[in-house]
């Protein structure tokens, strides 16, 4: 896959998830049905595509321990937010009004390790993470000083309102396309040849 795609799509999805929330919530409630299925679709989608996303960056930062290890931080809260995004697109399937899908994802949540792994700590671990690989690409130098600033905008505004979740995917799809032009360049460099990369003896 082109890094580009990746890196304009995954705010894209989230920026779709976003306006449909809100549009799904115009007559008082959000879920069940399409509006619910496809916004929460959509944004599984784009934690697919962000986990993607985090190799890439650590493969722009050099494939060290450190970023390698925010990477697998960073993809396990990616895979925690899909699980709970999962678990109300299912609900959401099995119920007929509002009252029984918020009643089936309870009981769902009171399965042991479910709400801590998919709701209280797993989030986060994506939040951080994607914060922390870009930090360590800005102070690499491998992007904008600014990058890191747009990032933590678009993490910060869905803890101050969900209604915010489309604005700050349009900063997260400004940053991400920039840094996009650097993980294509770096993707398109040529990787040295066998006589490169062995020393010669004379």
């Amino acid at each position: 896959m082109n890094p580009r795609i990746a890196f304009i799509a995954a705010p894209l999805l989230t920026l779709a998830y976003g306006v449909i929330r809100i549009l799904d919530g115009l007559d008082g409630s959000r879920g069940p049905g399409l509006a619910w299925t496809t916004g929460h679709l959509a944004f599984i989608a784009a934690m697919g595509l962000f986990v993607y996303v985090f190799w890439q960056m650590r493969r722009m930062a050099g494939g060290n321990a450190l970023s390698t290890v925010i990477a697998v931080i960073a993809t396990a809260g990616a895979l925690a937010l899909a699980t709970q995004f999962t678990i109300d697109v299912v609900a959401g399937l099995l119920s007929v009004d509002n009252l029984s899908m918020s009643l089936l994802t309870r009981e769902i949540r009171d399965t042991p390790g479910v709400t801590l792994a998919a709701y209280d700590i797993g989030p986060y671990l994506f939040y951080v993470g994607q914060f922390a690989l870009v930090v360590q690409l800005a102070v690499m130098r491998r992007i904008k000083v600014w990058t890191p600033f747009l990032v933590l905008c678009d993490l910060i505004m869905p803890n101050i309102d969900k209604d915010l979740i489309p604005l700050g995917a349009i900063l997260l799809l400004v940053s991400f396309a920039s840094i996009s032009h650097r993980a294509t360049s770096a993707a398109s460099r040529p990787a040295p040849s066998a006589t490169e990369s062995i020393p010669t003896l004379v």
